[in-house]
Formats: structure tokens, sequence, C-alpha cells
């Protein structure tokens, strides 16, 4: 379950939408094996499963076989955590934007809902509009139905009902 409460997310429907992305992401099996995701590499497994030590900063190791820095629950790229520069033009990473000294649970939780509103699904969380939410957001988590990124992705049902299952409503 994510570390941040109904109260500082916003809703239980936004908490539940985040257990939604990391059971879709991670796979219940290895957030039970796990620090419930939040430690986790890109390409971990159940039978391999890649952590990191230590939640002083998002690790950015590199996975070769995945060409991906993925790290944590919510599998964010270091590439989006970090400050770097676009076009000559400085852009601030979530590290810096929303004022984080870490890449604890907190900190990640507080970055998935910071993408979820930068695609403006959270109004639809909050209405239980989860097909549309999912819609919304799929482009960024590459095991949502529709992500596009040639990996394994999981079913609308499925999400479904992790978001039911952590507590969401769904609009009638």
């Amino acid at each position: 379950m994510a570390v941040i409460t109904a109260g500082v997310a916003g809703s239980q429907n936004r908490v539940a939408f985040l257990d939604a992305i990391a059971g879709s992401e991670i796979g219940a099996a290895l957030l039970a094996a796990t620090d419930n995701g939040y430690n986790v590499l890109v390409g971990s497994t159940l039978e391999n499963p890649l952590t990191f030590p230590s939640y002083a900063d998002h690790p950015n190791i590199l996975n070769k076989e995945f060409d991906s820095t993925a790290a944590g629950r919510y599998q964010l790229l270091h590439l989006f955590w970090a400050d770097r520069t676009v076009d000559g033009e400085l852009v601030q990473g979530y590290k810096n934007s929303l004022d984080l000294t870490d890449f604890s649970p907190l900190a990640q939780d507080k970055v998935a809902l910071q993408q979820i509103r930068e695609c403006h699904a959270l109004p639809d969380i909050d209405a239980g509009n989860f097909t549309q939410a999912v819609a919304l957001v799929a482009h960024l988590w590459a095991s949502f139905p529709a992500a596009g990124y040639g990996q394994h992705q999981n079913t609308l049902e499925s999400l479904l009902e992790s978001y039911v299952a952590a507590g969401g409503t769904v609009a009638a």
C-alpha cells in the first residue's frame, strides 16, 4: 500500500490509483517480496529481485537489457527525477520542482501524483472515472493498456480489480 495518506494525497481514490499502478508495474508477489516495490529496479522479477539499498537519492542504475534507469514503486526514470538541459534550457526534475530531499517512499508517492496531475487525470480519479483516468496516464506506465512500449501490458480489468481492492470507488 502507498505510504501517503488519503488526506495528504487528496482522496482515497488517489491512494488506490497509486496502488493499482504499483500492482501493474511491480506485481503483487514482488511488492510482497520487497519494500512494497519502493526499492525495485527495472527488470526485477520474483526469481531475480533487483533492488537498491538506499533512499537517499534516485539510484540512477542503468539496466542495459531495458536501456532504462526506472526505479521505485512507480518505475520513475532518472531523467525525470534530476534537473536536465533540454534545447539549452534548464528543466527542473521532480526532485527540485517538488522540493524533495530524497527518493523515499513518500517522495515516490508525491512524484507519481504529480505525474498524474500533469496528465489532468486527478479529477477523473476523484470522480471515480477510472477508465478515463487510465487512458490519460497510460503513456506513463509501460504495463498499462495501450502504453505502446512493447512490454507486457496488463488489462484494464486487472487494473480496476487492484484499484477497487485498494479502496477505490468507481462512478455509477
